[in-house]
């Protein structure tokens, strides 16, 4: 236990002091203000229908909202959020066997089981102060835009902003199992954060167009990761049709159905990075 609490605070404080933790903390930050209140309030201030999401203009109004919190939350976590988990996680694994960190820590340091550990649960501890961060931010950003359009300041369903929180959480955390395992899988960060993006943003949109052709193959493509994802994004209220439909959401699995196949995945990803650290060369 002092082994991997020794490893989990080490790991911690390289990546705090790690640009790459701030810098893509920072992406995501800037990609939801944008896309959940910046793009949808130029659409909604110009009025035309076409701008943006399009659609009628209370809609979009009402998605700025504070009430419409808990969706904002979790709605873009399932395809960007989750690539950029993905790429955090997949950089700070293959970038200490590219600078050789690996190699002294699970030769000389705590063991190598004690190590890994160390690394998942500090990776951990991001995801989930990004997730707490987020949340900040969109209560922020709303409250500001129903002060400015004089709109009642009401505040979000506490219950649902705290189950949209725990599936961010679950969401983001299961891509950034993934990029665990990408970067145990390659050892470096380069081939390890392109295999990911090229599968959240190309593979699986391919797949789905080929289920729309080949009868039957909706059971594969619908337990996909990101199908499981964008599942429990639209259960948890973001919309996948409609002038505020988000990409990467989806109604393909019930709620529970799609947090258990995340739990599945995270597990399945965890318990192979595990392996890879703890049986193949360091070298």
């Amino acid at each position: 236990m002092t082994a991997w609490t020794d490893s989990t605070r080490a790991e911690l404080r390289r990546l705090a002091l790690w640009p790459a933790t701030w810098v893509l903390g920072g992406v995501w930050l800037t990609l939801q203000a944008l896309f959940s209140f910046a793009f949808p309030y130029i659409a909604y201030r110009t009025g035309d229908p076409d701008a943006f999401q399009g659609g009628p203009m209370d809609e979009i109004l009402a998605s700025m909202l504070p009430q419409a919190a808990p969706a904002t939350v979790i709605q873009g976590t399932p395809m960007f959020g989750g690539a950029i988990a993905m790429i955090f996680a997949a950089l700070a694994v293959g970038s200490a066997y590219g600078w050789g960190t690996w190699k002294t820590v699970l030769t000389q340091g705590p063991g190598r089981a004690a190590a890994a550990a160390g690394t998942m649960t500090a990776i951990g501890v991001c995801v989930a102060a990004l997730v707490v961060v987020s949340t900040a931010v969109t209560l922020g950003f709303s409250a500001v835009v129903a002060a400015i359009e004089s709109q009642d300041l009401v505040a979000p369903a506490w219950g649902d902003l705290g189950a949209s929180m725990a599936g961010a959480r679950l969401v983001l955390g299961m891509w950034a199992s993934a990029g665990l395992f990408l970067g145990a899988l390659t050892r470096g960060p380069a081939l390890s954060v392109g295999l990911g993006l090229l599968w959240t943003l190309a593979v699986e949109n391919l797949l789905r167009g080929a289920a729309r052709l080949i009868d039957g193959f909706e059971v594969v493509t619908d337990r996909l990761p990101g199908s499981g994802a964008g599942s429990l994004a639209g259960a948890l209220g973001a919309s996948s049709s409609g002038s505020t439909a988000t990409p990467g959401v989806f109604d393909v699995l019930a709620g529970p159905a799609a947090a258990g196949l995340l739990g599945l995945y995270l597990a399945a990803f965890v318990g192979l990075t595990f392996a890879l650290i703890g049986r193949r060369d360091v070298a």
